[in-house]
C-alpha cells in the first residue's frame, strides 16, 4: 500500500489496476474534527490492505474549515471501487456494518446511503442536486440489517 499526502486529503492506495475511471466511485463514511484521526486513518488504511477497496482517503486534519462542501469541523472518508462491483459493493458495506459506520435513524433504521460515482462529483453534484444510483437499500435492509442480496 501506498500513502500519498496533500493539503486536502490523505490517500491510502492500493492495486487499482481494475479501477475503470467512467465506473469508479465511492461510499463515503462522515466524520467530525473531534473524532479519533487515528481511527479514521485506521479505517482507511485497513480497508486498502485488507483488498476491501482499490483506494480509500480521508480529508486530512491540516485542511479542516478549508473544505467548501462541508461544515469547518467534517471530514469524509472515501471507499473506491467500480460502481459494477456488486462483490466490491457487499465487501465494503460489510466492513462499515462491522465498523458502526452506518448511522441509524431515531427509530433504528439504517440511514439510506448512497454510492457517489466520481462522474457525480465532478459535475459538482452535491447536496439537493445529487442523487444516488446505488444505494444501501440495495443491499440491506434498513430496518433490520440483514442483506437481500
Amino acid at each position: 500500500m501506498k500513502i500519498q499526502i496533500n493539503l486536502g486529503w490523505i490517500f491510502y492506495i492500493g492495486d487499482t489496476s481494475n479501477i475503470i475511471q467512467d465506473k469508479v466511485g465511492k461510499w463515503m463514511y462522515f466524520f467530525k474534527e473531534s473524532d479519533d484521526i487515528n481511527y479514521i486513518k485506521k479505517l482507511c488504511a485497513d480497508a486498502v490492505e485488507q483488498g476491501i477497496v482499490a483506494e480509500a482517503k480521508h480529508t486530512n486534519p491540516d485542511s479542516f474549515g478549508l473544505n467548501p462542501h462541508g461544515t469547518d469541523d467534517s471530514g469524509v472518508c472515501c471507499f473506491y471501487l467500480n460502481c459494477d462491483d456488486i462483490e466490491g459493493h457487499k465487501k465494503i458495506l460489510s466492513y462499515f456494518m462491522k465498523n458502526n459506520m452506518i448511522q441509524k435513524t431515531k427509530t433504528g433504521k439504517l440511514y439510506n446511503i448512497s454510492f457517489k460515482l466520481d462522474n457525480q462529483t465532478k459535475a459538482m453534484e452535491y447536496g439537493d442536486k445529487f442523487k444516488g444510483k446505488i444505494t444501501l437499500s440495495d443491499f440491506i435492509n434498513l430496518e433490520t440489517g440483514e442483506w437481500i442480496i
